[in-house]
């Protein structure tokens, strides 16, 4: 009995979920060492890493209303994409810092919406076809670990100019693909009400969430910005920081399956919890460490860190914003996850690599992370107080 071939809209959005986190690969990873290349210092380095999620802020807002508004993310996709690549183009032809300033926040203008509309794309996707949000996501942790490790065996031979080429690559087949995608949306469904969405992110509970995952998100922003000039630091190439990247994308995929299967039995907030107290000790060790290749060790501690964090916290927030709000309520955690993180970890991790060291850095992540723990716990025992009201009053 031959297996069945899944069917081609799915294929193609894993594929492009792979491409998609072949570009995240080289922002994340590579872009820090292309900027030294070209002259700049570690805190200009922080700042150019700041205004792109300055921007990311007011972005994944706009093009999550403008998706939900238009009932359509490939649509969306498909203009964000042809964004990116005549930006990337631009970025990389400047050496004047206050030029690329102002051309790095067009570029993550529409770059920084990417991963909260391809999770909606996803999500909405696997409601319909019944399949498993980590079946899809899974392809950007190997898409992600392939560039890690190919492209920086690549830079370590031909040198970081070779950035460019890469980036611009892989945007373009991202665009490619985008064009292919199939949207899961109902487009004889009625345009929704933005006025229902804000009770629910204006809520008093949802802002302390939203508050607690700002508090993590830094600390694990200033890895994502500086991991790659940490390593050059302690004597490590291109290719360490290529490892690096590689082993922490790997170290995903069996959290996600795992979580996919299992995650449905634990409570969210408790979970996210442990998950803080993971990157606490992770990156309290990595304040320690004055070897690359024991980062590479604890880089592999992402499975249970970011691997839990993002799972987690998508399926918590899938479980009190409503379909018709899906893209809103994706880029409402961005713009916390990725936008007011990124700006904040941008600007206080290049102050402290800078002027103290990147291991007192690692060292204020490692505090972050543990007052992050604190606060879900604390979120969770306000959680059961209000349920053993509510289920009091019921009663009576």
């Amino acid at each position: 009995m031959s297996m069945s071939k899944p069917p081609r809209n799915e294929v193609v959005l894993r594929s492009f979920t792979f491409t998609y986190y072949m570009t995240m690969a080289v922002i994340t990873s590579f872009f820090p060492l292309y900027f030294q290349s070209k002259g700049f210092s570690t805190l200009q380095i922080g700042l150019l890493y700041s205004v792109g999620p300055m921007i990311g802020i007011f972005s994944n807002l706009f093009w999550g209303v403008a998706s939900d508004k238009v009932r359509s993310v490939k649509k969306i996709l498909n203009v964000i994409f042809i964004g990116q690549l005549l930006m990337a183009a631009w970025t990389f032809h400047t050496d004047t810092f206050g030029l690329l300033m102002v051309l790095m926040a067009a570029f993550f203008f529409f770059q920084s919406p990417t991963t909260s509309l391809t999770d909606s794309l996803i999500l909405l996707t696997v409601s319909r076809n019944g399949k498993s949000y980590a079946s899809f996501r899974v392809w950007g942790s190997i898409g992600f670990a392939f560039a890690a490790l190919v492209f920086g065996q690549l830079l370590k031979s031909y040198g970081a100019g070779l950035t460019v080429a890469l980036c611009l690559g892989t945007i373009a087949c991202s665009l490619l693909l985008s064009f292919l995608l199939t949207d899961t949306r109902d487009a004889n469904v009625k345009k929704p009400d933005f006025s229902g969405l804000l009770p629910i992110v204006g809520s008093r509970s949802f802002l302390a969430f939203l508050l607690t995952v700002l508090t993590v998100s830094i600390a694990h922003r200033m890895n994502d910005g500086f991991l790659a000039l940490f390593l050059q630091r302690l004597g490590g190439d291109q290719s360490v920081v290529g490892w690096s990247w590689m082993m922490s994308a790997l170290s995903e995929i069996p959290v996600f399956f795992l979580l996919s299967k299992y995650g449905h039995k634990l409570k969210e907030l408790p979970l996210l919890a442990l998950c803080c107290l993971a990157y606490a000790v992770r990156f309290l060790l990595m304040s320690l460490v004055d070897n690359p290749m024991w980062v590479i060790a604890i880089q592999m501690m992402h499975s249970i860190t970011f691997g839990v964090f993002l799972f987690t916290t998508i399926r918590y927030i899938q479980s009190v914003v409503p379909d018709h709000f899906r893209a809103s309520g994706q880029a409402v955690f961005a713009i916390t996850w990725s936008g007011l993180a990124g700006l904040l970890s941008g600007t206080i991790g290049g102050w402290v690599f800078n002027s103290w060291s990147p291991h007192a850095m690692y060292a204020v992540g490692s505090a972050l992370s543990f007052v992050a723990m604190l606060g879900f716990l604390a979120l969770y025992a306000k959680a059961k107080n209000v349920a053993a009201g509510a289920q009091q009053d019921t009663l009576q």
